[in-house]
């Protein structure tokens, strides 16, 4: 029996092998889940070293925690102010666009394959949902950003959609493993009453997170980054075992706790990513493993066609008509249609089939598994060729620091403030003032020492502030939050 030294030798080798791998991304414009894909195949079984994992359960497992940390950091990587202007746009596609794409992609699985409908809308569901992160990185890695409102749909849609697949998905294999269970009209109540409870619990927790970090006060920094994980994984259950949607709820919660100010911000949200990026590589090296790659030729007439038909019909369908009313031109709604990448989600959502003993599952399984990596291989690497044909790019010009004027500080707006005894500020850290965002406090002097200031920087009596600030009438407004 191999060492838990061994283990953990692979696994570094691994995560070590996936980030220096990534470098491919940037420079040749590879996606990075494709690699991780591939590295995980090349692990298995049928590769290289030769590891064998066909535990189903556990790589579920495993994407469903994944999952949990991806949605809640990308939410609260999300700027509201962003989103707002196409948040109708980014529902509509993240449902009845979910649905649309699986409902056209069944039509062609029904036709290919010796499936009943019902069997196809279940391959259809598990691929209808997107994996924008992806996108983003390739754009990113070249230098390619998007007009004002495609960016913001984007990114919404691929966060808000995958809760509507995970539904589509379970539901239909319900029906299909247990024909009696429930009517239509019983799953369309479950259906908003899981994104009603889903939706409420990720506002409650979102906007409870906030003050919540700001009041504690936590000696040490690294306690934060550990009751945020806390936080996300008692919202999770809590909100799947009220029966809530778990996944919108996170990814809600991330949203909204964004729109406030908290201590530790910006370091949270690069613990979030990175943790995020942990996740994918860990999900998809697991995926990887699972697969056996010498039974997707069986499969790859199959699945050319169906991911053939997903990009080029289903998922323009669906984008179009959930896209009629909106303002969008043709060529942006060709971008959106194109932009359809699939990611980690289909492949975990391909992993229920088996865990219910569905007769087609190791099919759907390796359909789905291939339509993934042929989209991500084809979508992602002609993304930036796409977005300059289409003419979708930002043309806003690159800011160039040689045409500013320089323009000095001048005295004026640097103040000196005393915190007395009995002010109301004493025992708050600066980010509970909620301070307007030209009121800077610079350094504070408390007794013979000078400390520069942070959000999670507590007022004490006698502190002395160095505060600028342009606007007098702001400066006194402020300070009568200050005044005892």
């Amino acid at each position: 029996m191999a060492s838990i030294e061994l283990y953990l030798l692979i696994t570094a080798f691994l995560m070590l092998l996936s980030v220096a791998a990534s470098k491919l991304s940037t420079s040749f414009g590879i996606p990075s889940l494709f690699i991780f894909l591939g590295l995980g195949m090349l692990a298995g079984s049928d590769g290289i070293l030769g590891i064998y994992f066909d535990n189903v359960q556990l790589a579920q497992n495993i994407g469903t925690l994944a999952l949990i940390f991806i949605l809640f950091g990308g939410g609260l990587d999300t700027a509201w102010k962003a989103i707002k202007p196409v948040l109708k746009d980014g529902l509509i596609l993240a449902t009845l666009g979910v649905f649309l794409t699986a409902f056209f992609v069944a039509i062609c699985v029904y036709y290919l394959l010796d499936f009943t409908f019902l069997e196809a809308l279940l391959l259809g569901a598990i691929v209808s949902s997107t994996d924008a992160a992806a996108v983003f990185a390739i754009l990113r890695a070249k230098g390619i950003a998007l007009k004002k409102k495609l960016g913001p749909l984007l990114e919404l849609e691929s966060g808000s959609n995958d809760p509507m697949a995970i539904f589509l998905t379970v539901a239909i294999l319900q029906i299909l493993m247990l024909p009696q269970s429930s009517s239509a009209i019983e799953w369309i109540g479950t259906f908003f009453l899981q994104f009603l409870i889903g939706g409420a619990l990720g506002f409650a927790f979102g906007y409870l997170l906030p003050p919540i970090l700001n009041r504690i006060h936590l000696s040490f920094y690294g306690l934060y980054p550990v009751f945020t994980i806390g936080w996300v994984l008692f919202l999770f259950a809590s909100s799947s075992m009220l029966g809530g949607n778990g996944f919108l709820a996170v990814y809600l919660a991330g949203i909204v706790a964004n729109t406030k100010e908290f201590v530790h911000k910006k370091n949270l949200i690069g613990f979030h990513d990175g943790l995020s990026w942990i996740m994918q590589i860990a999900v998809f090296l697991a995926l990887g493993l699972l697969v056996f790659p010498s039974q997707l030729p069986d499969v790859a007439l199959y699945g050319l066609a169906i991911a053939f038909w997903l990009m080029f019909v289903a998922r323009p369908a669906g984008v179009f008509l959930s896209t009629m009313f909106s303002s969008f031109s043709l060529n942006e709604r060709i971008f959106i249609s194109w932009v359809g990448l699939r990611g980690a989600v289909p492949i975990i959502l391909a992993t229920y089939p088996y865990l219910q003993g569905f007769e087609q599952s190791n099919l759907i399984f390796n359909v789905v598994f291939f339509v993934v990596l042929f989209s991500i291989l084809i979508q992602g690497t002609t993304l930036p060729f796409v977005a300059k044909l289409l003419k979708v790019e930002s043309k806003s010009k690159d800011f160039k620091p040689e045409n500013v004027v320089a323009s000095p500080l001048f005295y004026h707006t640097l103040k000196q403030f005393y915190i007395e005894e009995n002010s109301k500020v004493i025992g708050l850290s600066i980010v509970e003032l909620n301070l307007p965002a030209d009121f800077l406090i610079l350094l504070i002097k408390r007794e013979s020492e000078y400390i520069k200031p942070t959000g999670s920087t507590i007022l004490e009596e006698n502190d002395m502030l160095l505060i600028q600030c342009n606007s007098e009438n702001r400066y006194k407004k402020v300070l009568k939050k200050f005044s005892s």
